[in-house]
């Protein structure tokens, strides 16, 4: 974006914090980059920073709402989450004028995300925050765990359809940057590789425990202060997703498996603190957790389909995500009997 660009945005965002949320600011700032949103640091006169994020045109007030209470939920029941601030009007936790969405949390200082820092105590912090997130989403309104179909993500059927649909896709669309014709390689070898995801979901249970869920839990969405969790953001609105699939995409985030060596180790750790906290999910799903994800990786069409649904740019960063993603699924792929050992031997 032009500099003029992002000026006319912190202008609006500006007055809708003073009109909405009682926040005059002394200074707004172009905040940490989010993949659909824009956002801002606002600092008021006396130091008090406010996380402040603003969504496309179009969006609809309804989820972000129910987003934003879901995390309310969590913080109420003592998982690290950054406060909202409601409305000015107190019966809102989002605002919203002409094309603007906006909602603002407490800002979480001297913080670094997760993202492929898990190490040493971290494993088990991150671990025990998740267990007590989930232990208290099992609380919540939306319903309690339940055994069922295991989670939309390792689907061998949707994921066979859904390849199927993509090379299709770049067959009638030819591939015209070398990311493309990276991604569209990528797609035709992961719909080669479905017997070996079939033989992957072999040693996963038909049946898993869902329940309400983050739905967006990944590296990025975990601040940490040191060994400490400092808050977990960026919920979703209430949906009801495998609890393993989710654990397992926080811990065995791409970027963590490619940079941390001792990963196996690291997971039987935290798996052993969430379990502490959330037994309703049977050990026998926990040691699970790392086949899991390597099949929903495999299976996963993101963000190879990104070049072609324009969701979001196909920059650099993007790229490299997607490389790290299909290389983290071949480690692992080639430890899995490793990390089940592991797994095996902290959770007994």
């Amino acid at each position: 974006m032009t500099p003029s660009v992002v000026e006319a945005q912190i202008s609006r965002a500006t007055l809708l914090l003073a009109g909405e949320f009682g926040i005059v600011p002394a200074s707004v700032e172009p905040g940490p980059a989010g993949t659909a949103t824009h956002n801002y640091i606002a600092t008021e006169a006396d130091g008090t920073k406010w996380f402040v994020k603003t969504y496309p045109a179009g969006t609809a007030l309804g989820p972000v709402e129910a987003a934003a209470r879901l995390s309310e939920y969590a913080r109420l029941c003592r998982v690290p989450v950054a406060a909202a601030r409601p409305t000015t009007q107190q019966d809102r936790l989002v605002a919203a004028h002409q094309d603007l969405v906006m909602t603002v949390t407490r800002y979480v200082p001297d913080a670094t995300t997760a993202n492929g820092r898990l190490t040493g105590r971290r494993w088990e912090a991150v671990g025990e925050a998740v267990g007590r997130m989930h232990r208290n989403f099992a609380q919540h309104e939306f319903g309690p765990p339940r055994p069922g179909p295991r989670d939309r993500a390792i689907d061998l059927a949707r994921a066979t359809a859904r390849l199927e649909d993509l090379v299709s896709r770049y067959e009638t669309a030819p591939p015209t940057t070398a990311f493309e014709r990276w991604a569209a390689e990528t797609a035709r070898a992961k719909l080669a590789r479905m017997p070996t995801a079939e033989r992957l979901l072999a040693g996963v249970p038909r049946a898993m425990v869902s329940q309400l869920v983050h739905g967006d839990l990944s590296g990025p969405n975990v601040l940490l202060r040191g060994d400490v969790v400092a808050a977990v953001v960026d919920f979703h609105p209430p949906v009801r997703r495998g609890a393993v699939w989710e654990l397992g995409r926080l811990a065995l985030d791409p970027r963590t498996v490619l940079a941390q060596p001792d990963w196996p180790e690291g997971l039987g750790r935290l798996a052993a603190a969430y379990h502490d906290l959330h037994p309703a999910v049977p050990v026998q799903e926990l040691v699970c957790v790392a086949r899991v994800t390597a099949a929903a990786l495999l299976m996963s069409v993101y963000p190879l389909d990104a070049p072609l649904d324009g969701r979001e740019p196909a920059d650099a960063s993007l790229e490299q995500y997607a490389r790290d993603r299909h290389r983290a699924a071949s480690v692992l792929r080639d430890r899995l009997d490793e990390a089940e050992e592991v797994l095996r031997d902290h959770l007994a």
